[in-house]
């Protein structure tokens, strides 16, 4: 970490021995270049982190590595307490951790029923329908089975991605940018998912997310990055507070409209 730079800790994080999820020391570098930079990080079942920093900050880069599609150059990844850095992401998928991402990719040539079915059959144990409905009305995805997804909307794609995630019963998800292309009233539903996700079913959840006013209301913590390494932590309002945070980030939030 860079020595002008102090980590604040508003609110602690969570001791290893009540994390689900933690990294440790994670350095990756790409094309020569250094990306992230001895980050630290955890999350607890029923807790939501939220994950923010300015473009080019490392977060979905974070996220690659904690989901297994990128191997640090050093470092850890912890799962209930097992050591899964050189797991891939099919890996960790199945051990119950799921990931979305910020652009909303459905297959197009596909029904939503023919959609959960490639879901319920990607890999063993296969699922039944039923565990596809649950995971549907879960996700609050209310759609004819039989509608093409290229016709959906861009929550209906949030929620059947989400659905096909849900019915393998996660206890971890890592969410990008959830929000993104979202109107307020639709972000108001992902707001209400995502407490009943972490508060009612003790997920584990870990949210790259913009929409401050959305993290306002669902976070637990706040952590911030910006060039690759974490520089604040702990509760929005202490984030808000931070001389460092707002230099980096939050120069155009109106914070009076967060109070």
């Amino acid at each position: 970490m860079r020595p002008d730079r102090q980590v604040e800790r508003g609110l602690p994080s969570p001791r290893s021995s009540e994390a689900l999820f933690s990294c440790e020391g994670i350095f990756l570098d790409l094309g020569g270049r250094e990306i992230l930079r001895d980050i630290n990080m955890s999350v607890a079942p029923g807790e939501v982190l939220g994950i923010i920093g300015p473009n080019g900050a490392g977060k979905t880069s974070l996220f690659e590595v904690l989901s297994g599609r990128l191997r640090p150059k050093s470092g850890t990844v912890r799962y209930k307490g097992q050591d899964i850095t050189r797991l891939k992401l099919h890996e960790r998928a199945r051990m119950g951790i799921g990931r979305s991402y910020q652009t909303p990719v459905v297959p197009d040539e596909l029904t939503v029923g023919q959609t959960f079915k490639a879901a319920r059959q990607a890999y063993a144990p296969y699922l039944t329908r039923f565990d596809a409905e649950y995971g549907a009305e879960l996700a609050g995805l209310n759609v004819d089975h039989d509608e093409p997804t290229a016709s959906l909307e861009t929550l209906n794609r949030r929620k059947l991605l989400l659905a096909c995630l849900l019915m393998r019963r996660p206890a971890l998800l890592l969410m990008d940018e959830p929000a993104a292309g979202l109107i307020n009233s639709e972000v108001d539903e992902i707001d209400h998912l995502i407490r009943l996700l972490s508060k009612e079913m003790n997920i584990a959840i870990a949210i790259v997310e913009h929409r401050i006013e959305l993290l306002d209301t669902i976070a637990d913590r706040v952590m911030v990055m910006d060039a690759g390494e974490v520089i604040a932590e702990g509760s929005l309002s202490s984030i808000l507070a931070d001389p460092a945070v707002h230099a980096a980030y939050f120069e155009n939030v109106d914070q009076g409209a967060l109070e």
